[in-house]
């Protein structure tokens, strides 16, 4: 039987666990550097910087959702991006993912969020095809643009600096 539940800082370790599944499900195992420490600040710290789904079948861990807001300009009004979301594959085909997904379309909807994005890559049919039925839409004329460490450290040294109005008092 599936449930669904907000995560606590008591499942990092499943969440980082999640994490690296999807990881190696999209043949990038040795990507993940995220660490317990980490998800723990920024998911369970001060300042939430995101928030996660748990899906437990049977009281086992089946699947997660991570997603954090942000805001557009355009409608005025934040939306809910789609960082993760997973699925162990022998608990796939139960209605988990769809579960999950409409718990996080439950939660823009409540918060008053007009968007709920995420990317999927474009070998994984069986994702596009679920979303497209879920009625996503692909913006293909949209690119998805990244910068790495490296990268912001150098337009970072570009920065003319900001001045305060309590600066300049």
């Amino acid at each position: 039987m599936l449930s669904l539940r907000n995560a606590t800082a008591a499942d990092v370790p499943l969440i980082l666990e999640f994490i690296r599944a999807l990881a190696a499900f999209e043949r990038e195992p040795d990507a993940v550097t995220a660490t317990e420490e980490g998800l723990l600040r920024d998911g369970f710290g001060p300042r939430a910087y995101y928030h996660c789904l748990i899906a437990e079948w049977d009281a086992k861990p089946a699947g997660f959702a991570l997603y954090f807001y942000n805001y557009s300009t355009w409608t005025g009004r934040p939306g809910i991006h789609l960082e993760d979301i997973y699925v162990h594959t022998e608990m796939r085909g139960r209605g988990i993912g769809k579960a999950l997904l409409a718990q996080v379309a439950a939660v823009a909807r409540e918060q008053g969020c007009p968007r709920l994005q995420w990317q999927v890559l474009d070998w994984n049919t069986p994702a596009v095809d679920f979303y497209r039925s879920l009625g996503g839409q692909f913006l293909d004329e949209w690119r998805n643009v990244r910068m790495e460490p490296e990268a912001i450290g150098r337009l970072a040294e570009l920065a003319p600096g900001v001045s305060r109005a309590e600066d300049e008092a």
